[in-house]
């Protein structure tokens, strides 16, 4: 069992294009993951998710923000199994638990880290569109930075902030949560 992997997708098209919230449908442009594993980044592009997967499978946990509403589902038309038995932590999820509402990644980005996301989801879908593959990738990998580093500093520090309308506001969090790998009922696209 390896260690935890934070990932982001992009898709080729928009809800528009499929006509409602599908995410199944969407088609992948790329997939941006870190790997605990390896201390690295990397870019999988839709012919290449045959390499990703094994890595996903390996993961003790695949951390993610929003990933259990999209990324998972997105990537399941690729995926033999049943993805969504996998062990995750989707950050967007644990959010709303405390909060009750969604709160866009960028926000706690800006609060939290001092940063922001270098564009939006249409952005990737332009990009994929336009043939900027090396404009998509980056995108991708950006997200994957901002998700990564709001997991470790919630990790380390039990709250994580956003701008509300009266001003900066805490969320308490726990995510000291580290998935053993047990009990992993999926269907393994190849032998490990």
């Amino acid at each position: 069992m390896g260690k935890p992997v934070v990932i982001d997708v992009e898709t080729k098209k928009t809800f528009r294009d499929v006509g409602g919230v599908f995410p199944e449908k969407l088609g992948i442009s790329v997939v941006g993951m870190y790997d605990y594993e390896t201390d690295s980044f990397k870019a999988f592009f839709e012919k290449e998710l045959n390499k990703f997967f094994p890595i996903l499978e390996r993961s003790s946990m695949i951390i993610g923000f929003n990933s259990s509403k999209f990324d998972l589902p997105a990537l399941s038309s690729y995926y033999v199994g049943d993805i969504s038995k996998m062990p995750q932590l989707d950050l967007m999820d644990e959010i709303k638990k405390s909060l009750g509402k969604r709160i866009a990644l960028d926000e706690f980005a800006r609060e939290t880290l001092g940063t922001k996301k270098s564009g939006h989801g249409l952005l990737a879908v332009n990009y994929y569109n336009e043939g900027k593959f090396d404009k998509l990738a980056k995108y991708c990998l950006d997200d994957v930075k901002i998700t990564k580093d709001l997991y470790e500093y919630g990790k380390k520090n039990g709250r994580i902030y956003f701008k509300g309308p009266f001003g900066r506001r805490e969320v308490v969090v726990n995510w000291k949560m580290v998935a053993n790998g047990e009990d992993r009922n999926i269907n393994l696209t190849l032998p490990i």
